[in-house]
């Protein structure tokens, strides 16, 4: 079973930056891609990005293209998504998954892994 962790939020002001971090340990079948959701209070986890597991392609929602980006090591255990030019919108708990394939797919029931999620605040 693999375990994500995350990490790095926090409040921030608009128009800031944090960086998020999640790092995958224990054991899993390769490949798998990763990716970032995020849930406000009420509503259902939506994606934020995503990378295939080679890293060579990522996936980024409208709203946060342009603004965010993800990344990940050679080691393929780390992946980070840095959050600029911050808005209030952005106001979320984020969470790390993994799935097992080499391609980044937009619905939460695809994935298999989740971290407990990390919370990102955005004041005015």
């Amino acid at each position: 079973q693999l375990q994500l962790v995350e990490s790095g939020g926090g409040l921030a002001q608009v128009g800031g930056s944090l960086r998020l971090s999640c790092v995958a340990s224990g054991r899993a079948y390769n490949p798998y891609a990763m990716s970032w959701f995020r849930q406000g209070p009420g509503k259902e986890r939506e994606f934020v990005a995503g990378i295939s597991w080679s890293g060579d392609s990522a996936s980024y929602e409208d709203s946060v293209k342009g603004r965010f980006s993800i990344s990940r090591d050679n080691a393929k255990t780390t992946v980070e998504l840095q959050m600029n030019s911050l808005k209030f919108e952005d106001t979320a708990v984020y969470y790390c998954a993994a799935r097992l394939g080499r391609t980044v797919q937009w619905n939460k029931d695809d994935y298999t892994y989740w971290g407990q999620g990390t919370q990102v605040t955005v004041s005015s």
